[in-house]
């Protein structure tokens, strides 16, 4: 059996070895991520998730992996920050505050059967200085990553408290990928 991971991010990829598993060929999703209008994070991420599964061809005997990770203060979908003044703008809404990260991973197995899990956690970043914001922009760890920061690096020395999934921060719960992988009928050690 066959796995394609709809995904050009390095993390997930990484994320998928930590389970054993590697995907037998890797392709990028081309889909509009413009949130709907008044759409809920929580259905925006698993829309996105869905999407992007939907997107990639398969071929016989392929099972299918897809997801999205995105950062949500209340009602509001913070994205993959553009540029400096966006992650600043992002690290200041984040700083001394909670924050939602949430994760949705796609599955479609071999049947055709598509299977959706959300993993949500809740970060609390310290109150930040100007000087903190501007040495972590600087280190162009947050470019281009949901809510302009990377759990994984630098970023981590900033939280207070996590409640839920590191890797579902990261950008793949390992708990629900490796469930949905063996539902799906992809052997998982």
């Amino acid at each position: 059996m066959k796995l394609v991971l709809a995904s050009s991010s390095p993390r997930r990829l990484e994320l998928l070895g930590r389970l054993g598993v590697k995907p037998d060929r890797i392709a990028s999703p081309d889909i509009d991520e413009t949130p709907l209008k008044a759409e809920l994070p929580r259905d925006y991420v698993i829309r996105m998730a869905q999407e992007k599964a939907a997107a990639v061809a398969r071929e016989d005997g392929e099972v299918l992996i897809a997801g999205d990770t995105i950062v949500a203060v209340g009602r509001r979908i913070l994205g993959k920050a553009e540029d400096e003044a966006e992650q600043r703008q992002f690290m200041k809404l984040l700083g001394g505050r909670r924050h939602h990260t949430m994760s949705a991973v796609c599955v479609i197995a071999a049947d055709g059967t598509a299977r959706t899990k959300l993993s949500d956690s809740i970060i609390k970043f310290k109150r930040f200085q100007d000087s903190e914001i501007d040495t972590y922009i600087q280190s162009g760890e947050g470019q281009g990553k949901a809510g302009g920061y990377a759990i994984q690096g630098l970023a981590e020395a900033f939280v207070i408290s996590i409640s839920g999934s590191f890797s579902g921060i990261m950008g793949l719960p390992l708990y629900e990928t490796r469930n949905l992988l063996i539902s799906s009928g992809y052997p998982v050690d």
